[in-house]
């Protein structure tokens, strides 16, 4: 697996991730739950801008490390690539 797999897999998994975290808060009717799992959305989230940041650079320094549009939509959920 390369470097650019491997970048694109954690950010598909830190993508689901904040996905989970968000649905914990729409299922919640406790109100500091609620909180604490948007914060933690938001915390993720950063850091999943912060590496798209770091694997646009990947790429543009080893292009071969891109992936293809293609490959990207044909990676199962969780990003985990076989």
């Amino acid at each position: 697996m390369t470097v650019g797999q491997k970048l694109h897999q954690t950010l598909a998994s830190l993508e689901s991730a904040v996905g989970t975290l968000k649905g914990f808060s729409l299922d919640t009717q406790d109100k500091n739950a609620k909180q604490q799992f948007d914060g933690y959305a938001r915390q993720l989230d950063q850091i999943v801008q912060g590496l798209k940041g770091r694997t646009n650079y990947v790429e543009s320094q080893e292009p071969s490390y891109k992936m293809s549009p293609q490959a990207k939509q044909n990676q199962p959920p969780g990003g985990r690539l076989v």
